[in-house]
């Protein structure tokens, strides 16, 4: 499948000719959904533009590392800021998109531009909502230095770098895989003892991920312009993602590699491909793993056992390749992780009434047996409502994703990246609302720049 431009839209073409996205007239809803959707955009990405140029703040890094820097904001105006940012986006994501379900169609590379522009200039602040980027560049440090970051921790590195990283995660070794690593390295060997450079470097590097990731949904999703509300243009996105800095857009850039290949392409070599790019992820973060299984799944249900063979052993090679840098050590910081419960979750209530009852070992052990059976039951209920125009490998890997964000004892908000990029990829029905809706939420919960939980 190739791929062709005219002047108002991105449309495959295939050998059964020009497949065009056809115009649809603009409704009543349509205009009047979105004037305001627009506005609560534009507001939303300012306002998480204005909390990183205003560091430090309560919802930055403890110290400004961007070039964009406006006088400091106090706590409570920042905290404002931050969560009328994430409602503002998450209301006018929904709307741009009622809006072209009932007909809006603007040019997607219109789109595309608007939204580069607004992550090129807010690869600029200091980053927003967490203190992960800091500790990216940490193990960087580290990794650079000749130091294994699967042993040291920010805190016996120390200086500047030790100091950004947040309480929680100052004695903790790193949980990213290889992969990751070695990115972070790479910005860390820029930066040297400059911890302010590395994270900038680090910013900039998740910037350019994002927009080759929207670069290639826009390119091979059904609905060039809804991959583009979904991602590119993406207000919610862009403040979790791009103004974050969370390496889980390098995960969803390889996802979407992975999967374009899968449903679009069979053969040896673009299974072995597919397999490496499945590992490649694994080695960024090591949930990606249910990328592995969604693309397997629907091979193994239709008896391809050769095509899942294939992929799954390249993964399994890569990803054992990647680690044998380092050594199963690398391994052990996860345990350590799965015993963590994050809030909102499902397991809150649970964990109180099991260690009350069992104790605190008990209560651990029970959740990490449950909580994969949950997972399970949820991504069958969700890829059985999919809508049937969804490729099978498209629509379980999107089921698993969402499904492991809401049922996972620990989760994020921008751990919805994965899924995000499938729901942009291919339609997801309803599903695709209520991860708008969830991602928001998380991301009111988790906001505070690693001083803490904002509620």
């Amino acid at each position: 499948m190739t791929w062709t431009t005219d002047d108002n839209e991105w449309a495959p073409r295939s050998s059964g000719g020009m497949r065009t996205i056809p115009s649809r007239p603009s409704t009543v809803l349509a205009r009047s959904a979105l004037p305001a959707g627009l506005w609560m955009s534009v507001a939303g990405v300012v306002l998480f533009g204005l909390v990183g140029a205003s560091a430090p703040n309560y919802n930055t890094l403890k110290a400004a590392t961007g070039w964009l820097r406006l006088p400091p904001l106090p706590g409570a105006l920042s905290l404002a800021a931050t969560l009328t940012a994430i409602a503002l986006s998450c209301l006018g994501t929904l709307l741009t998109l009622k809006a072209h379900r009932e007909g809006w169609s603007p040019d997607p590379r219109r789109l595309f531009r608007v939204g580069a522009l607004a992550t090129v200039v807010l690869a600029g602040v200091t980053p927003v909502g967490s203190s992960d980027t800091a500790s990216y560049a940490a193990y960087g440090r580290i990794t650079a230095l000749g130091g294994d970051p699967y042993l040291t921790t920010p805190a016996q590195l120390g200086g500047g770098y030790a100091d950004l990283v947040g309480a929680a995660w100052r004695d903790a070794p790193s949980v990213y895989g290889p992969v990751a690593t070695w990115w972070q390295a790479a910005a860390a060997y820029v930066g040297g003892d400059r911890p302010w450079l590395t994270i900038t470097v680090l910013m900039l590097a998740g910037a350019a991920a994002f927009l080759a990731t929207g670069y290639l949904l826009m390119r091979t999703a059904d609905d060039p312009v809804r991959a583009g509300l979904l991602w590119t243009a993406n207000p919610l996105l862009i403040g979790l993602m791009v103004v974050g800095g969370h390496l889980d857009t390098l995960v969803a850039c390889l996802a979407v590699c992975a999967v374009c290949l899968a449903t679009r392409t069979a053969g040896r070599h673009h299974d072995a491909t597919v397999g490496v790019l499945v590992g490649l992820a694994c080695g960024v973060k090591i949930s990606a793993a249910l990328l592995g299984v969604g693309l397997a799944w629907p091979l193994l249900r239709s008896g391809t056992w050769r095509r899942a063979l294939r992929q799954l052993s390249a993964a399994v090679l890569t990803l054992a390749g990647v680690y044998s840098v380092y050594g199963s050590h690398a391994l052990a910081p996860l345990s350590a992780a799965t015993h963590q419960i994050s809030r909102p979750s499902v397991w809150q209530a649970f964990d109180g009434f099991a260690t009350a009852s069992l104790g605190a070992g008990a209560s651990s052990t029970v959740i990490r047996l449950l909580w994969p059976v949950l997972m399970l039951a949820l991504a069958a209920a969700l890829r059985h409502r999919a809508p049937e125009d969804t490729p099978a490998p498209a629509a379980v890997t999107f089921a698993l994703a969402f499904a492991w964000l809401l049922t996972a004892p620990w989760s994020m908000p921008w751990y919805a990246a994965f899924a995000w990029a499938l729901a942009a990829m291919f339609r997801q029905g309803r599903a695709t609302g209520y991860l708008v809706v969830v991602t928001a939420v998380m991301a009111l919960f988790h906001s505070g720049g690693g001083h803490g939980w904002s509620w």
